[in-house]
């Protein structure tokens, strides 16, 4: 048998290894957002995508739903998750996306997705600390209001 060959197997199964072994931060910004949009449609009371949407949004979404969850958590006796305090309506679910293009500008990148139709959505991300995250506005927190103690 030709030397080369058996060489083929080892390549393929080393290029294969490799790109199982790509980390959440190695994926597109795409890819990213198309994650986003599948655990947001699954989100209606199913925690662990809950938790999958918390952890691909940024940082100040993030820290929002923190936040949400202290006040939330206190009120009803209960620990929340941050990602259990996602409201849907936030989030408009106006296509179903089969593809997308992006544009990377540094650590910033719009992703278009498109549905089958051709009708799409623009979604911006990140790169914070290495992993593309999807820059979600949320709505501000109201303050705390106290009453004044006589």
């Amino acid at each position: 048998m030709n030397q080369r060959l058996t060489w083929i197997p080892l390549v393929i199964c080393a290029a294969l290894t490799l790109s199982c072994q790509k980390a959440e931060g190695d994926q597109a910004p795409g890819a990213v957002a198309l994650s986003f949009v599948s655990a947001m449609r699954r989100l209606h009371g199913d925690v662990d995508s809950a938790k999958v949407a918390y952890n691909l949004m940024w940082e100040p979404a993030r820290k929002n739903l923190r936040e949400r969850a202290r006040r939330a958590s206190a009120l009803s006796g209960r620990e929340l998750h941050p990602g259990e305090l996602i409201v849907p309506s936030w989030f408009a679910m106006r296509l179903i996306p089969e593809s997308y293009e992006q544009r990377i500008d540094g650590a910033w990148a719009q992703v278009t997705l498109f549905d089958a139709s051709g009708q799409s959505s623009i979604a911006r991300l990140v790169n914070e600390e290495g992993k593309w995250k999807v820059a979600l506005e949320l709505p501000p927190l109201s303050p705390i209001r106290s009453r004044d103690r006589e």
